[in-house]
């Protein structure tokens, strides 16, 4: 499978729409996961979180 970001794009969640920046990118069995991070607004601290590249849009 094709890696479809760069460390450093911003991207944006299919689920929720929450745009965030890429990581890095780390090798599962089957498909690449994206580590990617987001400021959160409440908490007020940057958040990370491992999602698939599928569930994941180019943020314009």
């Amino acid at each position: 499978m094709k890696r479809r970001f760069k460390k450093g794009e911003r991207v944006r969640s299919r689920r929720d729409g929450r745009v965030m920046e890429v990581l890095n990118y780390i090798k599962d069995k089957r498909n690449y996961l994206v580590e990617c991070a987001w400021f959160d607004l409440e908490k007020k601290e940057i958040r990370t979180k491992r999602l698939s590249q599928d569930t994941l849009l180019k943020a314009s």
